[in-house]
């Protein structure tokens, strides 16, 4: 057991705006099993990064530990899976890697396919194993589960669990519960670190804000109170004095003593409002605002917007899910459920027509499936608002994507600010956006669009918990009729009202 201490931690990235991070201090245990949270593009893989030493700062970072960090950097995928994971973890035997891959419910055999064979779970899960077997390393894990399937996320969870000496950088609530026993919180203004799961964590958080709003509150009238008996007091005090001259005889001694006495409960009143003024300036430097998000589904003149009837989606000759039928209703919250590879986008994506945008001639785009059987039926003028599970097209500024897409260039920024983006970041090239300030474009945009029927695809790859909280409400308060793929439990419990199952097995 060691620490890792950070002292007066100072950094600023040399073309940036201002401090990522400015005096900050804590320590870790490195047998701990961190959760690491915090809101887009707040500095956690630069923290990451600065564990690593590929950053200049001021201040100490003291670490008896090596660093190892996920994702793992393959250069030429074209070797061997097992010369890769050699590479990653050079000192393990064969039958300790077999065990790692078994852990995570990935067969031996992966270890004989080249490496670019694997699916992004595979790989994930193989990179992981490989890491955790360099005996005394710690591990800085960024955002593993957003190529991994609800499944996946529940075997890399309790894998986790068994394991010690990382930190986790993860938005997915369920899953962070289920392998954490302490949370790493990069706040407004600092780091925190507390003991516990993220539930706990988040419990804590909201009961703390809940008390520093009630006391700012009652601070704020003490406040006003006080300013006006000082106010009060403080002409009472000039009148008395006034009084000694001018008006006949008078005790002039002791209307003197009176006035420095009301002068002296006036300036005590003072002290008193300029120490609840002070202490009121120490409150809420952390809060996160969630505002309320707006959304103005259009209604759409049948109940029925679209019938799925018996689609399959092959690839070669291999079809990758059993026919799929179900209908989409108004007010339906439909989420497809499946295992990586299942084909979920792609039936997204034949439902809003992208799947052949390349040529609308019924042959599938480019790295689109190699042949659909059975039909989709959509809704006479069904308007869709679709947002796609890349986000690699994104450059440029706000203003000209606002203005390529039709949107209300006010209301659109508007929505990003509601979802935490700073002004600063509308100067900003979207191509130098963090992975989840991406995501936010692509959903304030369809947020922006009225539409018959939203088609998200992972929208909340990257998204903070915060704006995954804050989404949640908005649907469940509009009520869009939705289809969506997404392996967050939490939030697929919030909102959706209908799963419909993929697999080899059918539906």
């Amino acid at each position: 057991m060691s620490m890792i201490k950070v002292e007066n931690l100072t950094f600023s990235y040399p073309s940036g705006w201002d401090n990522i991070f400015e005096n900050v201090n804590f320590q870790i245990d490195t047998d701990w099993k961190l959760g690491f949270v915090g809101r887009n593009g707040r500095g956690k893989t630069t923290f990451l990064n600065l564990l690593l030493g590929k950053y200049e700062y001021s201040g100490k970072i003291h670490a008896s530990v090596e660093f190892d960090y996920f994702p793992y950097p393959v250069s030429d995928k074209n070797r061997m899976t097992e010369d890769v994971l050699r590479e990653v973890c050079p000192l393990a035997e064969d039958w300790e890697i077999m065990r790692e891959l078994s852990l995570l419910e990935v067969n031996a055999d992966v270890l004989y396919r080249p490496f670019y064979t694997l699916s992004n779970g595979e790989q994930t899960k193989a990179l992981l194993c490989a890491l955790f077997l360099n005996e005394g390393h710690f591990l800085l894990i960024d955002e593993p589960t957003n190529h991994l399937d609800m499944q996946a996320r529940e075997a890399v969870s309790a894998y986790l669990k068994k394991k010690k000496g990382f930190i986790l950088v993860s938005h997915d609530r369920h899953f962070l519960d289920g392998c954490v026993d302490h949370i790493l919180s990069l706040n407004r203004t600092d780091i925190e670190v507390q003991s516990g799961t993220f539930s706990s964590w988040y419990a804590n958080f909201e009961r703390q804000q809940h008390m520093e709003e009630a006391k700012n509150e009652r601070l704020k009238k003490d406040i006003g109170r006080l300013k006006k008996a000082a106010k009060r007091t403080s002409a009472w005090s000039d009148q008395v004095e006034a009084s000694k001259f001018g008006g006949g005889p008078a005790d002039r001694g002791y209307i003197g003593h009176k006035s420095a006495k009301m002068m002296k409960r006036a300036k005590s009143i003072e002290a008193r409002r300029e120490q609840a003024a002070e202490e009121k300036a120490g409150l809420l430097k952390n809060r996160e605002t969630a505002e309320r998000l707006k959304l103005f589904p259009l209604q759409y003149h049948t109940e029925r917007l679209a019938v799925f009837s018996d689609v399959q989606i092959h690839y070669g000759e291999k079809a990758v899910c059993a026919p799929v039928s179900f209908t989409v209703n108004q007010g339906d919250r439909i989420v497809l459920d499946g295992r990586n590879g299942s084909g979920k986008s792609s039936l997204l994506k034949l439902l809003t027509g992208e799947l052949f945008s390349e040529n609308g001639a019924g042959i599938p785009a480019v790295g689109s499936p190699a042949a659909v059987s059975g039909s989709v039926s959509v809704g006479s003028g069904l308007v869709i608002s679709y947002v796609p599970q890349d986000t690699s097209h994104l450059h440029g500024s706000l203003s000209d994507y606002a203005d390529k897409n039709g949107l209300d260039e006010s209301l659109f920024k508007a929505v990003l600010r509601k979802m935490d983006f700073e002004r600063v970041q509308f100067e900003k090239d979207m191509k130098d956006f963090s992975g989840g300030q991406k995501k936010k474009v692509l959903l304030a945009r369809s947020l922006c669009e009225q539409a018959h029927l939203y088609v998200w695809d992972e929208p909340l790859n990257f998204i903070d918990i915060y704006s995954r909280i804050q989404i949640e409400r908005l649907i469940r308060e509009f009520l869009p009729t939705m289809i969506f793929v997404e392996h967050d439990r939490a939030f697929r419990e919030a909102v959706a009202t209908k799963t419909v199952s993929i697999n080899s097995g059918g539906i």
